[in-house]
């Protein structure tokens, strides 16, 4: 073929014209063909595309023997290899990329890395040789190494299909996918530098073949880096529409990939830079699914129609080419592959065992199957014969080979993984996850029972079949254990229960971590930042991620903090004299005053700026040449005004001149240029003088610190940038500790469903709050460094949560009816202008004088009528770092809010008005620590009881608090009786329920506000021997928050706090005083009152 034409697929362009062809008739009835294959043969892909690429192959057949059909199919025959190879591979390995998690390639680069470059050279080598030694079309050596690298690519996306189905652990997933791309970022390198150039193999020799290596991989990872940030701006931006998101992703792909072609870096290399920076938390709240979804379309449409245009490709060529001893080869060349693979995984398996714990020699087997081929070696096939600089006979052939060797790795590789793995052991569940996965389903069979004996209460349902509503309620799920473990393994030890319950706290902190984030709770950065830290943890055996891992992983406000101190000592401050000068001296004063003049200082810098020309003239040998007299001059009136700048200074300032380090420059400075001067006149007296030339000359370089004055001015500046990044530095590390305080609270709830073993619950639940007791310390640090900082994130989070709020309740109008879509997306357009809007919020907020935190106390409602009463009676506390402000035992002085600072609660578990040796044992045993910040109230249910302090409070850092003593409580209690009283218990009982019963109440708005204005809950009080009859219509959660009951039924008591099952119907207190949250239902609460709803009597 001329080498002027354009590289074709077949190898061949026609000889007569074309005219009106219907190509895109072809391209959508492939499409179609496609999909219903997929629709009718499910889960087996490689038969599809086998099914595909023979209805290719008969159409390009018809298409060798008949022109019209020649016709048809002409413009795909016609297309440059490279065309649809810029077609189709972007969305491929977007798609590949995006599915990769970017931690876990991280944690194992240099083993994915290492198995991946010695699979490709062994590889290329090994196939090669075959080709060029068992082929009988007799390719020369070029043609044989161009058809091994072609066969070394493994298809990201196949290569872990089959594994995804059974259940494999994602990690070797990752790997898999990971060595995957690496191999394929390798092999198109290295294609390009074929496609870039006639020159052959050699060409790895030279040096400009490095250079152009370096910008191929740095230059696609800093144009792909990039990128990701531009698409993740446009992706999570709230007002963007969905449409418009799906059509900006799907070209930026493109766009990336071709804007990194035209620059001469890596294409491949910056969409995979591209994908691994992108994660669910890139996009803006439930549309990463849509996308995703997009794209895998499109990638399994890309598919079917490589497949299919390549079988009419092969179809196009001699039939005669078609001998036994091809397929001799192709069977060769397919046993070859996986014997070297098998042998590249033998050697080194020392290094992935070492690498991971988790690694062992049956995940060696595993991967030695997963060389899957597909369609990125179907997309080299064609360079085969275009990029060899002898061509080879048959070009379609090589295509031949690739596309069923692709095929054949597709189902035999397959097969072979997925009954590896099961029978491996690697394809089920481990034991202790068999265990996890029992007290799950376990968990939800108890919840279906109790939601059906809830039912059978209802009126309304009193026909229903109840037997039949169990049958087809009961959950059959058998969990498949595998051959191995069910033989082999012995029952797990609690080393081996808590490793499972590791991995399983990892991912529910991960996935609260995420909710946080779409709930608005947590910023972006934080979120990322948090889980990628988690993920670092997990590979570490026994290792439970801690606050102090995530601070470790932030370590950039240290150097801040490092630069600002150096840029504080850098500032220049002007230095007063020890003396002013007496108007009788005039010449003195006149100095003073030039002195210490703004003028004086402008003209400083501008002398200093107006010598940068001069400086660059110098620096010019040419012009320098030509301008010697004038540039001496000019350096003899410089340095004459540096003289008398400073001989001024030192004449009013004396000594204390060189107590500032600006100073001491400027007459470093004036000292250079002193001797300079001097070496150019001793140079005019003696110009044979080498060494004094030289002199000269090294001190006309050093004329450049003459500038570094200037540099003064922009101290200030660089110190206030500096301080707005701590303090968003530091705003994002009170988010992230936050978000890692609530993760551990969520944790904590549904570590019963982890492990049903006391031994294993103990222990993680005493993990886990050693961890949230850490954070919380930590979090009061941060707290009372930038309470400026505190205050503005807090501030900035309120006001979202009030605007998701108002989301909330604008969802519930649309459903209802009330205002119609119109209308609703134009409102919701408003609310999220509000929320954008607050990525302008300030970094830092003033903290509000001492009396207006009286504002904050919740029970008071800002009211001015209750705020006045207690501003009267309220009185500053202040105490040092290690005070005691009350101990254990104590009878209570008052309440403390705390205005700045943390004090930590030690004590016995608290023990909710009952005795604690009645309680059954569900809970740690563990002294009780809490840490109390500013807002936080200190001592109010010990002032409610008058009772001895169940804990002590100690200071923990410097502390001011509004004190109230607990005389003016009681008077204020009587003023404004009985509200004010009742308030502090509600909002006691608020806080009890949500720390303990939190996702039992998800769906409850429980604000104080709320119940409140609409009495939507309420605290009922029950003294011993008191009866309370619940009423099931309108009452929706009965929870006791002090104190103990017993139901009168079956006569079984319940301490605080806990949650009275649905079934009970009466209730008596069995304490001296109990409390009771009620929780009404949200339907009929409007109609009901309390005393319809409950009804107390005591007993004679």
């Amino acid at each position: 073929m001329n080498s002027t034409k354009t590289d074709v697929l077949c190898g061949w362009t026609s000889d007569y014209p074309v005219g009106e062809t219907h190509f895109i008739v072809l391209v959508c009835s492939i499409i179609v063909l496609g999909g219903f294959l997929k629709s009718y043969i499910k889960n087996s892909e490689v038969i599809v595309l086998s099914i595909l690429s023979l209805s290719g192959f008969v159409l390009g057949q018809l298409a060798y023997r008949f022109v019209k059909i020649h016709k048809f199919v002409y413009p795909l025959l016609s297309t440059s290899s490279f065309s649809l190879y810029c077609y189709f591979l972007p969305i491929i390995m977007f798609v590949a990329a995006l599915d990769m998690d970017f931690y876990v390639l991280k944690n194992e680069f240099w083993q994915v890395l290492l198995i991946g470059s010695i699979s490709c050279c062994v590889s290329v080598a090994a196939t090669g040789y075959v080709a060029l030694k068992l082929n009988k079309e007799m390719w020369d050596s070029q043609s044989s190494v161009l058809f091994g690298i072609t066969l070394t690519i493994i298809d990201p996306l196949h290569s872990v299909n089959s594994l995804k189905t059974i259940g494999v652990s994602k990690m070797f997933i990752n790997t898999v996918r990971g060595e995957s791309l690496i191999m394929c970022s390798i092999t198109f390198i290295v294609i390009g530098f074929f496609r870039a150039t006639t020159i052959h193999i050699n060409i790895f020799e030279d040096l400009d073949a490095l250079l152009t290596l370096s910008l191929q991989i740095f230059g696609g990872i800093i144009c792909g880096y990039l990128c990701a940030r531009i698409i993740q701006f446009i992706l999570i931006d709230l007002l963007s529409n969905t449409l418009s998101n799906v059509i900006l992703c799907f070209s930026m792909v493109y766009m990336t990939f071709y804007i990194a072609e035209v620059f001469g870096t890596s294409g491949i290399i910056a969409l995979i830079t591209v994908g691994l920076n992108l994660d669910s938390l890139s996009f803006k709240p439930r549309i990463e699914l849509v996308i995703t979804k997009f794209l895998i379309m499109f990638s399994s449409v890309y598919h079917q129609l490589i497949y299919t245009f390549f079988g009419i490709v092969i179809g196009c060529g001699e039939i005669k080419k078609f001998k036994f001893h091809n397929i001799v080869f192709i069977f060769i060349s397919f046993v070859i592959l996986n014997i070297v693979r098998l042998v590249i995984m033998v050697l080194v398996s020392p290094v992935i065992m070492h690498s991971s714990y988790k690694n062992s020699w049956r995940w060696g087997v595993i991967i030695s199957w997963s060389g899957i081929k597909g369609v990125l070696n179907l997309l080299l096939a064609p360079e085969v014969y275009n990029l060899a600089e002898t061509k080879i006979r048959s070009p379609h052939m090589c295509i031949l080979y690739v596309q069923v060797i692709s095929l054949l790795t597709m189902g035999i590789n397959s097969y072979m993984m997925i009954q590896s793995a099961r029978t491996l052991g690697l394809g089920s569940s481990s034991l202790p996850r068999q265990i996890a996965m029992q007290n799950a389903i376990e968990h939800i069979r108890e919840i279906i029972q109790n939601t059906i004996t809830l039912f059978k209460t209802e009126k309304i349902l009193a026909n229903v079949n109840w037997t039949l509503v169990e049958e087809k309620a009961n959950i059959e799920y058998t969990i498949p254990f595998s051959h191995v473990s069910h033989k082999k393994e012995k029952f797990p030890t609690d080393e081996d229960l808590i490793e499972e319950a590791r991995l399983h706290v990892a991912v529910i902190q991960m996935s609260s971590f995420e909710k946080q984030c779409n709930d608005g709770l947590l910023s972006v950065a934080a979120a990322q930042i948090l889980i990628g830290a988690t993920k670092s943890c997990c590979p570490i055996r026994g290792k439970f991620m801690s606050i102090y891992d995530v601070s470790t992983y932030v370590r950039a406000r240290s150097w801040l903090m490092k630069f600002k101190t150096i840029l504080t000592i850098l500032e220049y401050h002007k230095e007063k004299p020890l003396y002013i000068p007496s108007e009788n001296n005039k010449f003195s004063f006149i100095i003073y005053h030039t002195v210490f003049s703004e003028e004086f200082e402008y003209a400083q810098y501008i002398i200093t700026l107006i010598y940068i020309y001069p400086m660059i003239v110098h620096l010019w040998q040419m012009a320098r040449e030509l301008n010697v007299t004038a540039l001496i001059s000019i350096n003899y009136y410089f340095m004459l005004l540096y003289i008398l700048q400073t001989t001024f200074k030192i004449m009013i300032l004396k000594r204390k001149y060189f107590q500032q380090c600006w100073n001491t420059l400027e007459f470093l400075i004036m000292a250079v240029g002193l001797v300079d001067i001097f070496c150019i006149y001793s140079v005019r007296l003696r110009p044979e003088n080498l060494i004094l030339i030289q002199i000269t000359i090294i001190l006309g370089y050093v004329r450049m610190i003459r500038f570094l004055p200037i540099i003064k001015v922009t101290i200030p500046v660089l110190i206030n940038i500096v301080d707005v990044l701590i303090k968003k530095r530091l705003s994002l590390m009170y988010s992230i500790t936050k978000g890692y305080v609530k993760s551990q609270e969520a944790t904590k709830l549904l570590i019963k469903q982890i492990s049903s073993r006391e031994s294993i619950y103990q222990k993680l639940y005493d993990i886990l709050e050693t961890n949230r007791r850490d954070a919380m310390k930590e979090l009061g640090h941060i707290e009372h460094e930038g309470r400026d900082v505190v205050i503005a994130l807090k501030s900035k989070q309120a006001i979202q949560n009030v605007i998701c709020k108002a989301q909330k309740n604008l969802t519930f109008l649309w459903s209802r009816g009330i205002i119609d879509k119109h209308e609703g997306i134009e409102i919701n357009k408003v609310l999220l202008k509000k929320i954008k809007a607050l990525n302008n919020f300030p970094v830092a907020i003033p903290p509000p004088t001492p009396d207006k935190y009286l504002h904050n106390i919740i029970w008071l409602e800002n009211k001015e009528i209750l705020t006045d009463f207690f501003k009267k009676k309220a009185k500053l506390a202040c105490f040092d770092y290690g005070d005691i402000i009350y101990k254990e035992g104590e009878m209570p002085q008052g309440i403390y809010l705390i205005i700045s600072g943390m004090a930590i609660l030690r004590g016995s578990p608290p023990s909710f008005g009952t005795d604690n040796t009645l309680k059954p044992d569900r809970e740690s045993k563990a002294m009780f620590t809490e840490f109390c910040t500013s807002g936080d109230i200190i001592g109010e249910l010990s002032c409610l009881l008058k009772r001895e302090s169940e804990y002590t409070a100690i200071c923990e850092t410097t502390l001011q608090a509004c004190f109230i003593s607990l005389e003016d409580l009681y008077e204020g209690f009587d003023v404004f009786w009985p509200s004010l009283e009742y308030k502090i218990w509600l909002k006691l009982a608020l806080h009890t329920a949500s720390q303990y019963f939190e996702s039992s109440l998800v769906d409850e708005d429980l604000t104080f506000q709320k119940c409140v204005e609409s009495n939507h809950a309420y605290v009922e009080t029950l003294s011993s021997y008191n009866e309370m009859i619940i009423d099931k219509v309108t009452i929706k959660f009965v929870i006791i928050v002090y104190g103990s009951v017993i139901d009168m039924k079956t006569e079984k008591h319940y301490f605080a706090p806990f949650m009275i099952p649905k079934s009970c119907e009466q209730l008596q207190g069995t304490s001296e005083l109990s409390k009771l949250l009620i929780i009404l239902a949200s339907e009929p609460a409007n109609n009901v009152n309390n005393n319809t709803t409950v009804t107390v009597f005591g007993l004679a």
